[in-house]
């Protein structure tokens, strides 16, 4: 059975209580301290202090120091009172102790819950402030990219158009007429009114000799004509494919060179979408996008996958971001386009957003017209938006999406 100590020291002003509780020899580290707003407990074996307060204090304000020989509490009174006695008259009474302690590990418990709980909303608010921090500087780099390419386009309009004008203000010079003279004289005649004789006529050079003329194109990338291209986007475009099979380097981890190679990676991952193993495939996605972040093809392939297991959302942020790289768009990267649009496309008809999934089946029926499982499945989303056809109608036939795959 534990001793109780009895030597202890307190003193009292309107506003504080202080109390000092003696160690007796016991280290520091082995003092275990338990405080409510009434009750006061310090256990160091072999000795314990333990009181049920003549009023109630404030948790808050109230605090317990630790040194070498004592405990001090420092207690802020409720209410500004002296009260003359440390320990409630009641305190000799075993029951009210036990019913004290019983109340003061409740009071304990539900303070923690509430702290917990306390924690745990200021911890979500945080994430929450992170989220629309990050979307509003997301949306303020779109808006100004935005900007910049409105203010190019104006320019680019502008300057046609002054060209335009200039090209109808120019003066165009008239044709020189020639004028009329009097006829001339017969330079051949001579004094007496004979024809003198012609003059000599001089030898007409040889003509030039015949050579040959080198032509050279410049090599394209891209098969089509220069007249049809558009040369800015294509370069644009390869620069982007330069940049997406630039490796990232992680210095904290050592990779196989396999497993740091990406056709490699995208082979393993669609061999594991093949045999329907698709969490394991969306990991090896994880992995390549760590190390190649702007290849868009890893997004668009993981969106698959998160469409197989329905992870919807994650699958509409693949899709978009697959798209964001896939900009400028060219034919180099029509086919990828098209799947990706899809691919989001059916992750918003399993939210029953058809509006927003219509838009980009269309998107996909722009790049390839003659597909027709996507046109159907454009009419049928046509349909349920127009009320024509319900969403089980829909599905009673085959399944809306199944050309993103």
């Amino acid at each position: 059975m534990p001793l109780q100590v009895k030597d202890y020291e307190w003193s009292e002003t309107e506003n504080v209580v202080i109390i000092h509780v003696p160690l007796k020899g016991v280290k520091p580290g082995k003092a275990d301290i338990f405080s409510t707003n009434k009750y006061i407990k310090v256990s160091f074996p072999p000795y314990i202090f333990e009181v049920v307060l003549f009023e109630h204090v404030n948790e808050d304000e109230s605090k317990a120091t630790v040194d070498e020989s004592q405990v001090t509490f420092t207690l802020k009174k409720l209410s500004p009172a002296h009260w003359g006695q440390l320990k409630s008259p009641e305190s000799d009474d075993k029951e009210f102790m036990r019913l004290a302690r019983d109340e003061a590990l409740g009071h304990a418990q539900k303070s923690a819950q509430e702290n917990a709980k306390k924690r745990e909303e200021y911890a979500s608010e945080k994430k929450q402030f992170a989220l629309r921090n990050q979307m509003r500087l997301e949306q303020e780099e779109r808006t100004k990219i935005e900007n910049i390419k409105q203010d190019e386009r104006q320019k680019a309009t502008d300057d046609i158009e002054q060209w335009k004008k200039a090209q109808v203000h120019q003066i165009i010079p008239a044709p020189r007429m020639p004028t009329p003279s009097a006829p001339k004289a017969d330079i051949f005649l001579s004094e007496s009114g004979g024809k003198k004789a012609s003059p000599p006529v001089e030898e007409m050079p040889a003509p030039r000799s015949s050579g040959h003329i080198t032509i050279s194109f410049t090599h394209r990338v891209f098969p089509t004509p220069s007249r049809e291209s558009q040369a800015s986007l294509e370069e644009e475009w390869l620069k982007k494919q330069a940049d997406a099979q630039k490796m990232v380097p992680i210095e904290e981890e050592e990779f196989s060179d396999h497993e740091k190679d990406v056709e490699w990676l995208k082979s393993k991952a669609a061999s594991l979408f093949g045999s329907e193993n698709y969490q394991a495939a969306i990991s090896v996605y994880n992995h390549a996008i760590r190390l190649f972040p702007k290849m868009a093809a890893l997004y668009s392939n993981r969106a698959a996958c998160h469409l197989k297991e329905r992870n919807l959302m994650k699958c509409v942020e693949d899709c978009s971001r697959a798209l964001e790289l896939l900009d400028p768009p060219v034919d180099q990267n029509a086919e990828s386009r098209r799947k990706a649009h899809i691919r989001r496309g059916s992750a918003f008809c399993e939210f029953e957003l058809y509006v927003e999934g219509l838009q980009d089946y269309e998107a996909a029926l722009k790049i390839r017209p003659d597909d027709e499982g996507v046109r159907r499945d454009a009419e049928r989303i046509r349909a349920i938006i127009q009320g024509t056809c319900s969403t089980s109608d829909a599905t009673d036939d085959d399944e809306i999406g199944e050309s993103a795959f």
